[in-house]
Formats: structure tokens, sequence, C-alpha cells
């Protein structure tokens, strides 16, 4: 009876405990969830063009107030988030989903706190402008939420004050980098083009009630734009003399972007192994092209006066280079690409690879922006929907012959298929399709994984050789270990420009002697490296923490293993963390 009685207290204990955590939780999780909306409402209402492509519409008729006391405003409601995300939440009483929407904002809020403190946009780069204008106005006038009125009146009233935007940007710039200024002249042509050209059209078709309003605005607003352009190429150019590296804040922006469970210096010694590794495997897929391509010397005797590094170079050059002429024409390349991009996803249906979405991705052809080929669109965070986009700049119209024959060239018929696979698909559309369908929270759909979205496609990517793409061309091979080695090159060529001095001739000459990369492809992505920090460490990192976490399931699952099955369970957790993910996978 004793112990029958005992028993009944412990139950009931643990009962009423239990009863007591979910209430503290409940408690801890409505205070998180109100100081969430308050630093969701804020961060919009100081970005409220950034707000309207979120589908957070409340500001849609502000346009962004970038003056010293609002930028001195925004600085102290950071801090006061910090304290209260930090200081009056308490992370032991939250429950485990909610725990991690808060690790996320804090780290979010130390990203915008090295924005404010470090990077410094609005002083630094007239890229941040040049994307609120071409955004501000377009956002709405594409948006489906409210009435056409409204959205008309929004918009004129964001047009209204896009002169006052336009001077507080001269106010602020003081000494950006040069390749800054240098990309934003380039892409404004592009954005006034669209408030000369295309705007007009889409005012043509506003309500007769607010056209006159926009009409008007968009008059008053063109000689301010135009008067902007010219302060860019006659002005802030010529004192563009500011430094690109981040140098200390990297480190710090880089524990942040990451998410990374493996330690920086070990993904460094990984990276180093894996290019070596992969110049030798290159080496043995050339030497027999070598031998009947007019080699240049005996491969059983080579020259003695040859190091090794310059021997693989001679043999890789040599074969790569008589390749490079079977690409398609520059006329027929975007529907070479859609084709191919096509081929691909039957190939993967057939071979049933990994699992894809029954809803397409949109592809089309967009002016490049100067530091990434390719641009991909998710569906806005508050307005859930099944389309995604990707914008392709990789053979625009306006470039020259001799650019476009480059581009060719390096893209050729052996490259592009796995440039595809990397940028359109499945690149990052089905891993973000399927992390997005598995992501109910907001604040993770805000914050996505990108080195887990971007590593992902790799492992795709040696799937489809390994299991016969292209009927085992070792050309396909050559290029797919070109690639795979690029993104081992690019995190090194990030830490050691940003952190390391690295200058533009000894990058160069990197990416040229290590990695056979053309000039124009080692150029644009010396541009993208300055001009995207962090951008660049993405793939590799990726790729190393999802190769750990494969390992992992293996060894959990045994001879069950698949890895379809892996790269879907991966994406089963949504938008988390790679550290979270790490440990989720083989509990």
């Amino acid at each position: 009876m004793r112990k029958t009685l005992t028993l009944l207290i412990v139950l009931v204990f643990a009962l009423s405990s239990s009863g007591w955590l979910f209430s503290q939780q409940n408690a801890e999780d409505e205070k998180f969830q109100k100081t969430l909306e308050k630093y969701l409402d804020a961060l919009w209402k100081f970005y409220p063009t950034a707000g309207t492509m979120a589908g957070y519409h409340k500001y849609d008729n502000k346009l962004e107030d970038l003056s010293k006391r609002s930028l001195e405003r925004r600085h102290d409601e950071l801090d006061e988030l910090n304290q209260e995300f930090v200081a009056k939440v308490d992370m032991v009483k939250l429950s485990p989903e909610v725990h991690i929407d808060h690790e996320i904002i804090v780290e979010a809020l130390d990203m915008e706190l090295i924005r404010h403190e470090a990077v410094v946009p609005w002083a630094y780069n007239p890229l941040f402008y040049n994307d609120i204008i071409e955004n501000c106005i377009i956002s709405i006038l594409n948006s489906t939420t409210g009435t056409p009125e409204t959205r008309a009146k929004n918009a004129a009233g964001r047009l209204k004050d896009l002169p006052k935007l336009l001077k507080q940007a001269r106010e602020n710039l003081q000494a950006p980098p040069q390749i800054y200024t240098e990309t934003a002249i380039r892409q404004f042509e592009i954005i006034l083009d669209f408030y000369q050209n295309g705007l007009p059209q889409l005012v043509a078709q506003a309500p007769d009630s607010e056209r006159g309003k926009l009409q008007e605005n968009l008059t008053k607003a063109l000689p301010e734009l135009q008067s902007y352009q010219s302060y860019l190429q006659n002005e802030l150019l010529s004192k563009s003399t500011g430094n690109f590296r981040l140098g200390a804040a990297h480190n710090r922006m880089l524990r942040l972007l990451l998410q990374n469970d493996i330690p920086i210096q070990e993904i460094i010694s990984r990276a180093n192994a894996d290019i070596e590794n992969i110049r030798r495997e290159m080496t043995l897929i050339c030497s027999p092209y070598y031998k009947i391509m007019d080699p240049r010397f005996d491969l059983n005797n080579p020259p003695g006066n040859l190091t090794t590094d310059q021997l693989m170079n001679e043999l890789v050059f040599h074969v790569t280079a008589r390749f490079k002429d079977d690409h398609l024409t520059r006329e027929g390349f975007f529907q070479g690409m859609q084709d191919m991009a096509a081929g691909i996803k039957t190939y993967i249906e057939e071979n049933q690879l990994i699992d894809i979405p029954d809803k397409p991705v949109t592809i089309v052809m967009a002016p490049h922006r100067g530091y990434s080929w390719t641009r991909f669109i998710r569906p806005n965070v508050y307005e859930p929907s099944d389309e995604y986009t990707i914008e392709v700049g990789l053979m625009v119209p306006d470039i020259d012959d001799a650019t476009a024959l480059a581009i060719l060239e390096e893209y050729n018929n052996y490259l592009l298929p796995f440039f595809i696979m990397r940028q359109i698909f499945p690149g990052q559309f089905v891993p973000f399709y399927f992390a997005d369908q598995n992501t109910p929270s907001i604040v993770r759909k805000l914050y996505p994984n990108r080195p887990l979205i971007k590593g992902w496609s790799i492992l795709v990517e040696e799937m489809m050789v390994l299991s016969g793409y292209g009927n085992y061309d070792l050309r396909l091979r050559l290029a797919q270990l070109k690639l795979r080695m690029k993104a081992a090159i690019d995190f090194i060529l990030e830490l050691n420009i940003h952190q390391a001095g690295m200058t533009e001739e000894q990058a160069m000459g990197y990416m040229q002697r290590k990695g056979f990369l053309s000039e124009i492809e080692a150029k644009y992505n010396w541009d993208r490296i300055r001009l995207l920090p962090g951008e660049a460490t993405y793939a590799y990192v990726g790729l190393q923490e999802l190769l750990d976490m494969q390992e992992a399931y293996k060894n959990k699952v045994g001879d069950s293993f698949s890895q379809k099955e892996f790269l879907s369970k991966v994406l089963s957790y949504g938008n988390l963390p790679l550290r979270r993910i790490k440990r989720l996978i083989t509990e």
C-alpha cells in the first residue's frame, strides 16, 4: 500500500511538474513572440522596400529614411532589441522549436550590428542605394496585395520621396571601394532605363484615380535620377578610394553566415587537400588524351625542368583547350541552356536520383548585375507560393563579341551542364523548395541555411556523374572536377582576399594556375568576392558539413543507407542551421 501511495505521489508530482514546465515554456514563448513581432516590425519600418519584397505591406507607403538621425535611432533600437532578446527572454524556458528561432534572431541581430558598426553600406556602398531605387516601386506595382488603387497610391508616395533618398545618398556616401562604384554605375543604366521606359507602361495601366499623381511624381523624379547617375560617374567615382577588405569584421561575419560545426582551420586543410587531389585526378584523365593531341613532349619522358605542378598544368590546359570550341552559339545559348536543364530534369526523374518538386522553376534572361551570373528569386516570406524564378545573365545581348566568345568557351558543352546543376536545376530551386515546404517558421524563411542549399547541389552533381550522366564521358567528368575544385578555391580565396590582403594579381594567378580558370571567369570571380563578402564560402562549407553528416548517417543506418533518402531527410528539417541538422540527423 505504501509503495502504491508513493508511486501515485511521484506520478502526481511528475504530471504537475510537466504542466508547470509547459506553462512556463508557453509564457516564455509568448514573450519571445511579442519581442519578435517588435523586431520584425522595426526591421521593415527601417527597410520598407525589403519589407514589401518579403510580403510585409504595412510600410508600402514609406521609403527608406537614411538620414543621420534615422541611422542613429536604428542603432539604438538594435541595442535595445538585443537586450530584450538576450536579457529578458529566458532561453532555458523556451520550447525547443522557439529556442531555435531565438538563436537565429540573436545571430541576425549580431549581423545587423556588424552592418552598422563595420560594413556601413549607406556610407560605403552605392549598390545599397541601387537595390532600393531598383525595387522600391516595382515591388509595389507587381504585388497582388491590396487594391490597385492602394498600390498605385503607395507607389506614388515612394516616387515622391525618391528625390529625398537620392539626396541622402549623396550626403552619406564617403569613399566607397572603386569596384562598388564602378558596378553601381553599370547597374544604374539598367535602373534608369526602367524608370524612363518600363515604369511609364505600368503607370499607364494604373487606375484612373491615381494615374495622374503617379505620372506627376515620376516626372519630378526622372531629372533627379539622371542627376544622380551623373553624380555616380563624375563625382563619386573619383573619390572611391575605400578598402573593400573587411578584415576582422569578415571573420565575425562568417561565423554568423556559415553556421558551421567544423572549425574553419579544418575546412581550410580540407580545401587545400581537395585542390591537390582533384588536380591529380584531372591530370590522370588528361594523360591519354594528351598522348594523341599533338603532344609537346613525350609524356613518359617529360622535360626535367618542369615541376609537378607545371607538368599538371601543361597536360590539363593542353587537353581542355581542345574541348572549349565545343559550345552553343551565342544566338542559341539561352534556349540551349533551357534544353539542357530539361534534359537534366528528365535524367533525374528516369533514374530516381532525388525527389524533385512537381512545380516548375521559371528561367528568364536578365541583365548581368555585375557580380553574379544568376539571381534566384524565392516566394515572398509572408505570402507563400510555388513561384520560383532563376534570372540568368550569362549571355546577355549587350556584351561584345569577344566577351561572348570567351564566356561560350568557358561554359562549353561539358561544363555548362554542371553550371546548370549548381545554379538552375536542381540548383538552389529544389533544395529551397523542399526546405521552404518544411519550414513553418517565418524566422527560418527569412534567414535560410544558404551553405546547406549551395553544398546540397554539389552532392547531387556528383551523383549525376557516378550514375552515368552523359554515358560516363570523361570530358564531362573533367569539367565537373574543375567546378568542384572551384568551390574549394573560392573558399580559400575569400579568406585570403578579405583577411590576408591577397592582391588581384595574386588571386588571378592562383585561379588560373591552380584552378584552370579562364581569364574572364577568374576576373568575374575576383569581382564577386570583393562585392559579395561571404558568398564564395557557402558552397564548400556546406559540402563539407553535408559529407560529414552523410558519413555519420551511413554509420547509423548501415547497409540500408540510401543517398536519395539522406538528401531528402536533410531537407525535411527545413531551414535549420547546419550545426542543428547535423545533430538531429544522427539522433
